[in-house]
């Protein structure tokens, strides 16, 4: 087992990458490389690659997580009697691809190079009761598309969750953050967080669910600036005629203000900001499936979110 330190990117496959770029842009990720056969979007912070989309049938190709070092890489391909490969892609560095047990490709990089982050607009600060500190000016938020800065998780929809927790947690050292139990007997899914000891981490990288549905993709969730970038991000897609799927509200679980799209293949895909962050000490816990499709406020789940 290693301890991955996030999860990377996400690859997709679409028919029409003319039609895929122009989503991105609507979404907030800034395209670094484009050919004939692939598009490939980063964020605004240093990741060099959080969304792939390769010349195909649509549907998700692969998760990507990424090791500490190479030398975590080296030990699980070894584990894994899998070769290491070059990763092609900004960025560089190296890859092995594993197969999860209901057949999702996961890949796992290190040695990748670091991007130059990308300057956006200085954040502007908020007046609040007690706490002024925009004085003798106005606040103004440019149109545009979110400032996506990261990927933060991503959801798969497997057939036993039992026994894909136990395939990602003994390969990659995740810990759950909140188990959703049905009952004494049966938990559908669970939010998994990073092993990163002391130092604080996303409430969850990976979310998997038990679902009733064929097993595959759920959604992924980018984080953006803050709550008047989520805003700002929300009216560009509606403004374009994206297809809103839920939000805005804010989750009980991880706590997340959110705002869910589908790209023009059906795939969904998260705004957030404000989540929650955790230690390796800060344990687990159970909920219920009305925690998990709770809100804390917003509209409530739309049946596809069920």
């Amino acid at each position: 087992m290693i301890k991955i330190e996030d999860i990377a990117f996400v690859r997709f496959a679409a028919p029409d990458l003319a039609a895929m770029r122009a989503f991105l842009d609507d979404f907030g990720l800034v395209v670094a490389e484009v050919t004939d056969q692939r598009i490939v979007a980063r964020g605004s912070g240093d990741a060099p690659v959080l969304h792939i989309t390769e010349l195909g049938e649509a549907g998700l190709r692969g998760v990507g997580f990424r090791a500490a070092n190479l030398a975590d890489l080296e030990r699980l391909a070894a584990s894994e009697s899998v070769a290491i490969e070059p990763f092609e892609a900004p960025g560089g560095g190296r890859r092995i691809v594993l197969t999860d047990p209901d057949g999702h490709t996961v890949e796992v990089v290190a040695g990748q190079s670091t991007a130059q982050p990308l300057e956006g607009a200085p954040a502007q600060p908020w007046n609040r009761v007690g706490d002024r500190r925009r004085l003798r000016a106005n606040k103004r938020i440019a149109p545009g598309a979110a400032n996506v800065a990261r990927l933060g998780h991503v959801v798969l929809n497997v057939s036993n969750f039992r026994v894909s927790e136990q395939w990602y947690k003994s390969r990659f050292g995740f810990i759950t953050s909140d188990e959703i139990q049905l009952s004494p007997e049966f938990s559908l899914g669970a939010f998994l967080r990073c092993d990163r000891g002391d130092t604080p981490t996303d409430h969850h990288t990976l979310f998997l669910v038990q679902s009733p549905k064929r097993p595959g993709f759920n959604h992924a969730a980018f984080e953006v600036a803050d709550l008047d970038d989520l805003m700002r991000g929300h009216q560009r897609l509606k403004d374009s005629g994206r297809h809103s799927e839920w939000g805005v509200g804010r989750h009980l679980l991880g706590s997340q203000v959110f705002d869910y799209w589908r790209d023009p293949w059906g795939h969904t895909l998260e705004h957030w900001t404000d989540g929650d962050l955790f230690t390796a000490a800060d344990g687990s816990n159970t909920a219920s499936l009305q925690d998990l499709l709770g809100v804390q406020w917003g509209p409530q789940a739309p049946p596809t979110m069920a």
